[in-house]
This record gives structure tokens, C-alpha cells and sequence, in this order.
């Protein structure tokens, strides 16, 4: 091993160590509540160091601004927005060139003869209007079936959009890779399909798919440092999954699985293993329901740093899992517990915080206590 190696090894034995000294309990943090009576706050994203944009499920979008703590509506999203069962307005992102064309990226529900579809648009924002919208696509995934929308939307930072749809309830998409659900697709910034996609070409693929065999994936964030995208999905009864997706990969939904059958004690497919198929990084039984996901990047919490920061719904609380210089999940905590509240996202603020938005209506700020 080059000296190079071995300093990384060695910093991070150090910074893993931490993270079970520094911060292993909830009276380590401070844990601010910042705004209440928004719930399924599904999306938050900064404009800029001060001000904040939230989509609402129910199809509100809002802009905060965190000196005066003022909540302003804004308006102009479609009407076509459906909001039903798991349906809604979802994921909404600033765009990286956001300074220079003032494009946001929003994820939503759409109502395509009352059936919906996980559909990317974006807009700007002009005293509290969305103006220029642009619907960039509307996925072939749209079923009768509530569920399993996906909708999470990150970059790469080079030209390039990430969308999770999930398989919409019906198991047997996730394979079929001439529907859009049960996949990741990678666009361009205008929801074009980039010439260098691993299906571009096939007549037996849609064009725009990243990787496919995915159940619910409500969780996406491309690593721009490392170039990596990391994915957590819904698994059924059990078998919730972190993913590191790599390009043309099969993720396995529904012919493998770490999961059970929601009406008996069965596995759902025919094993965990399967060749052609990922494993995952790591499986969560039973289930905690993760509702997003991040990889920390930030100095508030250095002994944090390139640690996966994840939000569980059922199982409700910040789940942190410390991985190793292969990708590979080596120490899991749960935090905030105490709050005992749904956590449907977590985000990093440009100062190095956490933000997390409850289903109950609150967004609360998370940093390290300090003496």
C-alpha cells in the first residue's frame, strides 16, 4: 500500500471511530425547529445561502427565507398535478447552472386520463410565479395503481439529470425495459436521452433508462466528487436496498430480493442472488421505509464526511451508515429517534447542517452540539 492509501486508511479509521464517539446519541445534536404546518414537505432544495424551496405532496411549492422566516406560496404549477394515495407533487431541485439560467427541476404526478405518470418539468420562479415551464417528460409509466412513483432528482454536474420512477406497482416492469418504471434515467438538462446511455440504440429499450430492476427508489444522490450514484429503495416486507448505480445494471426487482411477501412469511422472487443481477450495499430487515437520501459532503460534521445520511419513515428516525474505502456498509446509527416523527427528507445546507422535513408539518435544522 502507497503512503497516499495508507493516510486515507488511517484518516478514515479516525473519522469512523468518531462517529460512534462524537455524535451517537440525539443529545449531541441541536435539533432546531425552523417551520411547522407543511406536511409531506417531499422536496427541499436552496436557492441560494438563504432561501429555502419546499414542494408540498399535496401541490404547494414554497419559497422560505430564513433572516425573516417568511413563508411565500408560489404559484403556477400545472393543474394536472395528481394527488392521490402516494401521488403528488414530488422531488423539486435548483438547477447547478441555476445562476446563470435560472431553471428549477421539479418531479410530480401527472394526471394522464386519471392515471398517473412521474413526470420531469422545470420552471422559473419570477415574484413568486413559476414562468417558462417546460414539461421535459412525461415517463411511459403511468398504471391506475397509487404507488411507487419514485420521483427523486439529482445532477451530476455535467449536463446531466437523474430521475428514480418506481415500478408502479406492478412487479413485472422492473424488467421490462421498454416502460420507464422501476428504473433510473439519466437526461439531458432538456430531458433529451444523452447519446452515451448504455440502452441508446436498442430496439428493445427505451433510450432514456440508466439502470433498471428497481422497486420503489425514493432516495438519489450523485456524488460529484467521487462520480458515484447511490440509490435506497423500498423493499416489500423487508429488503429495503442501498444501491451504488452503475450504468446498463440490473438491480434485481422482483426476481430477487431480501424482501417477503406482504400476505406470507415467502421470499419474493426466487432467491437474493441471481447472476447478471446486483447485490446490494447494504439490506435493511425489517424495513425502515427510507424516504431519502444523501451523502454528506460538508465540514459541520467532519467526522461525518462521505457517510450516506438517510430519512426512515416507518421505523422513524436518521439513519447513518459508515462505509469503508470499498463501498462497503461497515457501522449503521439511528438518530432522532426522539422526535418520533416520519422523516420524509433530508438535506444538506450550504453551511453544513442537515435540513429534515416531517410528515407531521415540521422542518427541523440538525447540528453538532458544541460545549
Amino acid at each position: 500500500m502507497n503512503l497516499a492509501k495508507m493516510l486515507s486508511a488511517f484518516a478514515f479509521l479516525i473519522s469512523s471511530s468518531f462517529v460512534a464517539a462524537d455524535i451517537s446519541r440525539d443529545k449531541d445534536l441541536n435539533i432546531e425547529k425552523i417551520l411547522s404546518d407543511i406536511p409531506v414537505a417531499w422536496g427541499m432544495d436552496y436557492l441560494n445561502d438563504n432561501v429555502l424551496l419546499i414542494s408540498q405532496r399535496d401541490g404547494h411549492l414554497y419559497q422560505f427565507h430564513q433572516d425573516t422566516k417568511r413563508l411565500h406560496e408560489i404559484t403556477g404549477l400545472p393543474v394536472d398535478i395528481l394527488v392521490q394515495g402516494q401521488g403528488g407533487l414530488f422531488d423539486v431541485k435548483r438547477s447547478p447552472d441555476y445562476e446563470k439560467t435560472g431553471w428549477i427541476y421539479l418531479s410530480y404526478a401527472k394526471d394522464v386520463d386519471d392515471e398517473g405518470a412521474t413526470t420531469l418539468a422545470r420552471a422559473k420562479i419570477e415574484n413568486n410565479i413559476l414562468t417558462h415551464w417546460q414539461e421535459l417528460l412525461v415517463t411511459q409509466s403511468r398504471t391506475g395503481n397509487d404507488v411507487h412513483y419514485g420521483g427523486r432528482i439529482t445532477f451530476d454536474g455535467k449536463g446531466h439529470i437523474f430521475l428514480s420512477v418506481g415500478e408502479r406497482g406492478e412487479r413485472p416492469n422492473a424488467q421490462n425495459l421498454m416502460t420507464h418504471a422501476g428504473t433510473i434515467l439519466r437526461l439531458n438538462m432538456d430531458g433529451t436521452a444523452p447519446a452515451d446511455n448504455p440502452f441508446v440504440g436498442k430496439n428493445e429499450a427505451l433510450p432514456e433508462i440508466w439502470s433498471y430492476g428497481h422497486r420503489n427508489p425514493q432516495g438519489l444522490f450523485y456524488n460529484q466528487q467521487s462520480q458515484q450514484l447511490w440509490e435506497i429503495e423500498h423493499g416489500p416486507r423487508g429488503g429495503d436496498e442501498i444501491n451504488l448505480i452503475e450504468a446498463g445494471k440490473n438491480y434485481g426487482w422482483p426476481e430477487i430480493s431480501y424482501g417477503k411477501e406482504y400476505w406470507a412469511p415467502l421470499s419474493v422472487g426466487h432467491g437474493t442472488h441471481e447472476e447478471g443481477m446486483e447485490q446490494p450495499i447494504k439490506t435493511y430487515i425489517p424495513s425502515i421505509a427510507p424516504s431519502s437520501l444523501i451523502q454528506y459532503q460538508g465540514t459541520l460534521f467532519p467526522q461525518w464526511h462521505g457517510i450516506l445520511i438517510i430519512g426512515a419513515l416507518s421505523l422513524q428516525h436518521l439513519n447513518i451508515v459508515t462505509l469503508n474505502d470499498k463501498n462497503e456498509a461497515v457501522d449503521e446509527q439511528r438518530l432522532l429517534n426522539t422526535l418520533s416523527r416520519r422523516i420524509r427528507n433530508v438535506i444538506e445546507t450550504p453551511d453544513g447542517a442537515l435540513l429534515i422535513s416531517t410528515d407531521s408539518g415540521d422542518i427541523y435544522r440538525i447540528s453538532p452540539k458544541t460545549e
